[in-house]
């Protein structure tokens, strides 16, 4: 199947998710606005969602991941991951993803070669509804289907479609610490970029508010995948922080580490993120 009868077959999925734009967003009332809270950084998703009429665009300005599988070594560069969120209703955002640029080495000690490759990323589609305290706070909970269509190249794309459901979950255990987790399920793309298995994972961490500016996030990921080419599972660690410079904007940076053989070594990232 080419990548153009991919991105057809998954198109009723994505109308399904982004039909509910077109129906309900409106401007924002006259009301107090929200805390800003991005989705950028870390390992875990935030169970708030963005303001009515309000969006917020978050952009990867770099990343880099290493990743050694013994004699071979791949070294993945991304820049522009950009990711939009549309406030549709005071509980409902739809999201729109996509990765301007990536870069991939890839250097076998053993055959001594070298390949690389660069191209853009697949477009991701999501809907994030909440069900409790779309600001975050206290305990909130959301449920976001997502759905990736095939438009990268084979650099950095999946070569097929995707979809998955993420519920992500927060408490405020005090004033300045709370408690995160994200579970997943996924259709993820076969390794071969036809065809979907089953994926599976969570992520729990704590998040910090260092100050009223600066805050920061301790987390650990696990997850599951059993392609067909292969079963595996992956652990990271990651600590992350972010910096609020002003109401409607955030600088952050933040470091993912490998704790078993089938995990990247290290990524490390940093990006911003704005309300308009």
């Amino acid at each position: 199947m080419t990548i153009a009868a991919r991105t057809r077959a998954a198109l009723p999925f994505a109308a399904a998710l982004l039909l509910p734009i077109a129906l309900i967003a409106s401007p924002a009332a006259a009301e107090e606005q929200r805390e800003l809270c991005p989705d950028r950084p870390g390992l875990g998703t935030p169970a708030c969602t963005v303001d009515r009429g309000k969006v917020i665009f978050e952009l990867g300005l770099g990343d880099w991941t290493r990743d050694r599988q013994g004699p071979v070594r791949t070294d993945t560069v991304q820049v522009g991951d950009a990711l939009v969120r549309i406030g549709l209703t005071e509980n409902l955002e739809a999201q729109l993803g996509w990765t301007a640029y990536g870069h991939v080495r890839t250097r076998d000690r053993a055959a001594a070669t070298v390949g690389k490759a660069s191209g853009i990323g697949d477009v991701t589609l999501a809907l994030r509804q909440n069900l409790r305290n779309p600001d975050g706070s206290g305990f909130s909970v959301a449920v976001m289907p997502y759905a990736s269509l095939p438009a990268g190249g084979s650099a950095i794309g999946a070569g097929d479609w995707g979809g998955g459901l993420l519920v992500p979950m927060s408490f405020d255990l005090s004033d300045s610490v709370s408690l995160g987790v994200t579970p997943q399920i996924d259709a993820a793309v076969d390794s071969d970029g036809d065809g979907r298995h089953l994926g599976y994972g969570s992520v729990v961490g704590f998040g910090f508010g260092l100050s009223d500016s600066l805050s920061a996030a301790a987390e650990v990921s696990l997850y599951r995948d059993r392609d067909p080419g292969g079963h595996n599972t992956q652990a990271l660690a990651g600590l992350s922080m972010g910096w609020q410079a002003g109401d409607d904007a955030q600088l952050d940076v933040g470091v993912n580490l490998g704790l078993n053989r089938d995990s990247p070594d290290a990524e490390v990232y940093f990006g911003i993120a704005r309300r308009f």
